[in-house]
């Protein structure tokens, strides 16, 4: 997921590594993605020619690495974003959802069926769960607000076809 976050950011435009480490960072959530990901991942994205390198003067005098994304590279992260082999996580359906315009609608769409349908079965689970087991008071409790989860973001799906449909 890393490698599509900092493929993502260079597709807005050329970057150098300190910006697309904070970068990186805040769409993770965190303070900044650490040097040991950002660039051994940037090393292999030149040596696929994904992402070109340059160098650049830095504001105090300095020389930065610059890093823009080829053609290669943003046909690379369409078809890695494409590839949604694991409807299970919510991380990377959200991603993908992020970086929906990057994609074509039937693209989009598949992703979508694809996190409902995981969506569907794991609410079944539980609603078995509920019946087949004594849960007890909190177990229930947890089991009731996992169940909520799933129909909010099912419903969230939903919406997100409605404005798929109308592109």
């Amino acid at each position: 997921m890393n490698d599509l976050i900092l493929l993502a950011i260079l597709a807005d435009g050329p970057q150098h590594g300190y910006a697309l480490k904070k970068r990186a960072g805040m769409a993770l959530g965190q303070p900044d993605m650490h040097n040991n990901l950002v660039y051994p991942l940037l090393r292999r994205f030149v040596s696929q020619k994904w992402v070109t390198q340059r160098k650049a003067a830095g504001q105090r005098g300095q020389t930065r690495q610059v890093y823009s994304l080829t053609p290669l590279g943003r046909v690379a992260l369409v078809h890695r974003l494409q590839q949604f082999d694991d409807a299970s996580s919510a991380e990377a359906f959200r991603l993908r959802i992020g970086l929906f315009e990057l994609l074509a609608p039937p693209a989009r769409e598949e992703i979508l069926a694809a996190r409902g349908k995981y969506l569907k079965a794991r609410e079944q689970r539980l609603a078995l769960l509920e019946t087949e087991m004594d849960l007890g008071r909190y177990g229930g409790e947890v089991t009731r607000f996992m169940r909520q989860q799933i129909r909010a973001e099912l419903a969230w799906i939903s919406r997100l076809r409605r404005m798929n449909r109308a592109c």
